[in-house]
Parts: structure tokens; C-alpha cells; sequence
């Protein structure tokens, strides 16, 4: 990653804990093919523990259903690459951090795709879906995204967190509670 890349997931990370903390939401994410490097943006931030719940790393598919409560007839039909798999996954990561207290106010986010470097079955490397749970007064608001990324097994997955900061700092004004 770039220094200005690295520059600006700590600047959009940094951001996106300060407008949670205003406006007393939380962030708790599902990852599988970013491993934790989402969750790593947001550590990397003093002070992220007010905010930032965790981050359940389901890189297996069985774990996606068991942990997430992804549905497994979705997963056994078309596999973990797919936009209704990352909806799911935000939702599910939602409810699981959604703790006593914290409940309806928690932002899910996932990312499940192909890293690379060759295609997984007829996925291609660099495939990604992105969900996004917003908390909302009348329930969670929840959209998926696809991104095609390039470059290396890397480059996909530090793409994939960048991409998800920005669209939650862009989401971010829609949270009603």
C-alpha cells in the first residue's frame, strides 16, 4: 500500500469513528476475504474501542452460516461470492455485535470476494461484494455493492477496505435513529 493509501484509510477510518461517536452508533464488520484488514483500519486509530465492536472473520463458508446466519441454501446454490451473501453477512454481523445496550445502533459491514490470484471457479480474481447495514428508526437499511479490482492478491483486499471507508463515510449522513 501507498503511503498516500495508507494516508487515507487512516484519515477515512479516523473520520468514520468520530461521526459514530457523535452520533452514538457502533461498528462491527464480517470479513472473509480482507481477513481482518478491515478491522485493522479501524484499531489502528486511538481511541477506536469507544466505537469499533470487532470483527468475526468467516472465511469459511460453513462459518458464514453458523456464525452470520447466512443462509446455507444461498450458499450451497451459488457460493459466498455474491451480493445477497453480503447483505446477509452485514445484517447478520449487526445482530451479533448488537449486545445489550447497543442493540439497533450498530453498523454491520462485510466483504466477501475473490482475492486472486486466479478466478474461483467462475468468479474472477478481484470480484468483491460489499454489504452495509445502517441502523435505522424504522430498522436496519441494508446495500450491497460490487467492486472489480485489479492487480495482486493484495492489492484486492487493502482496494476492498479503502473502498468500504469510503462508502460508509458517503453513508454515513443516512443513519436516523
Amino acid at each position: 500500500m501507498t503511503d498516500d493509501a495508507q494516508t487515507r484509510r487512516d484519515e477515512l477510518a479516523a473520520t468514520i469513528l468520530d461521526m459514530c461517536g457523535r452520533r452514538g452508533v457502533y461498528v462491527a464488520a464480517a470479513e472473509s476475504l480482507t481477513g481482518g484488514l478491515l478491522a485493522d483500519a479501524f484499531v489502528r486509530i486511538p481511541g477506536a474501542s469507544r466505537v469499533f465492536l470487532g470483527s468475526a472473520v468467516t472465511y469459511d463458508i460453513a462459518a458464514k452460516a453458523a456464525v452470520l446466519g447466512v443462509d446455507a441454501g444461498l450458499l450451497a446454490a451459488g457460493g459466498a461470492v455474491q451480493a445477497p451473501v453480503a447483505a446477509q453477512m452485514a445484517a447478520g454481523t449487526a445482530r451479533l455485535y448488537g449486545v445489550p445496550g447497543k442493540a439497533g445502533r450498530v453498523i454491520g459491514l462485510s466483504t466477501t470476494g475473490v482475492a486472486g490470484p486466479g478466478p474461483d471457479g467462475d468468479k474472477p480474481a478481484g470480484l468483491v461484494y460489499v454489504g452495509i447495514a445502517l441502523p435505522g428508526a424504522s430498522g436496519p437499511e441494508t446495500s450491497t455493492y460490487e467492486l472489480h479490482l485489479g492487480g495482486s492478491r493484495e492489492d484486492v483486499r487493502l482496494g476492498t477496505v479503502l473502498h468500504v471507508l469510503r462508502h460508509l463515510s458517503e453513508a454515513m449522513p443516512r443513519i436516523r435513529l
